[in-house]
């Protein structure tokens, strides 16, 4: 039977066998950057104004450096809770909690939505790179899920969530190919837990800090098409649910690369880890090699650093994101 997104370019998979290609062609060489961390800041500012298209790829350093941590003061705010009575130490590894019910987990998921997808982050550091490449022929791919470029502001057609988004569930039921909006569904969660709105129209903790650890049994999410149970729509296995804004922003990115594959395009690479390289830092890396125009720069706190085949075309700045967009 053919699918019916055959037709259509699949950026994802063209992405990841780039990525799986570049390592064929670096050898285990690394370079840290040349030249002073202020040289390549002014390298940078020329680049983006110069450039005639600009890759964002986008990790989760990116938004640590928005201030979305998951742990610290902010988690301890609004799961100190679960911290008391399961010991879970991070957002993260709640996640993968085996709570006791199920009332309980979806109250600790929509927490964990809530306060990663559906509120501003606390530092405009999303805001500040629109700014810098609004008036540019851009283009990002993430591997985040928290909504924060369009919440910036960033065109919608300009976008590709490779790995999903926390505001959208799925079904388990592997023939219903297509993902659902959970905003409604969040905000009812979050008030039946006891979380109050300010004055800006925020959930926060109550005065008495008071908060339910599960909603009703009658509030767990069920498929609308079928009543099966849903799950997030976050790419953990071969279940993920690829559905048709998936699809056509895939194509879009795939469109965007071969247009500009030929012309001096900036490969912005922020906060993107070692965890999945093969979707974003590998085909940079290549893409930046087969294209001699081409310049590829890393923004990254601890983990800056280029294979020295395009060192000369490489910009490594190690350092806080938000502190190097600023100044760039």
């Amino acid at each position: 039977m053919k699918n019916l997104y055959d037709d259509m370019p699949n950026g994802y998979q063209e992405t990841i066998e780039k990525g799986m290609n570049a390592v064929r062609y670096f050898t285990r060489s690394m370079s840290y950057g040349k030249g002073s961390k202020e040289e390549q800041i002014s390298r940078l500012k020329t680049e983006i104004k110069e450039a005639d298209a600009i890759v964002i790829g986008a990790g989760a350093g990116l938004s640590t450096s928005a201030g979305f941590t998951y742990s610290g003061e902010r988690f301890e705010n609004y799961f100190f809770d679960f911290v008391k009575r399961f010991g879970v130490r991070d957002m993260y590894s709640g996640g993968f909690y085996p709570f006791p019910s199920e009332e309980i987990r979806w109250a600790w998921w929509a927490r964990h939505i809530y306060f990663n997808r559906y509120i501003d982050a606390p530092r405009p550091v999303y805001r500040d790179l629109l700014k810098i490449v609004s008036d540019k022929d851009y283009f990002v791919i993430t591997t985040n899920v928290d909504h924060q470029f369009q919440r910036a502001g960033f065109d919608k057609k300009r976008l590709f969530y490779t790995q999903g988004d926390y505001g959208l569930f799925q079904s388990v039921n592997p023939d219903i190919q297509k993902t659902f909006d959970n905003e409604e569904w969040v905000m009812k969660a979050m008030e039946a837990q006891g979380f109050v709105r300010d004055d800006q129209g925020v959930f926060q903790v109550p005065i008495d800090g008071k908060l339910l650890m599960e909603i009703p049994s009658k509030m767990i999410p069920k498929c609308p098409d079928d009543g099966s149970d849903m799950t997030m729509n976050l790419r953990a296995d071969d279940s993920f649910v690829e559905d048709e804004g998936w699809h056509r922003a895939s194509a879009a990115y795939s469109d965007f690369i071969r247009r500009h594959e030929n012309l001096h395009v900036l490969y912005l690479e922020l906060g993107v880890g070692a965890n999945t390289p093969v979707i974003i830092k590998y085909p940079f890396w290549q893409m930046t090699l087969a294209n001699e125009k081409a310049v590829y720069a890393c923004l990254n706190y601890g983990e800056s650093f280029c294979p020295e085949e395009i060192a000369d075309r490489s910009i490594c700045i190690d350092g806080d994101i938000a502190t190097i967009l600023q100044e760039s």
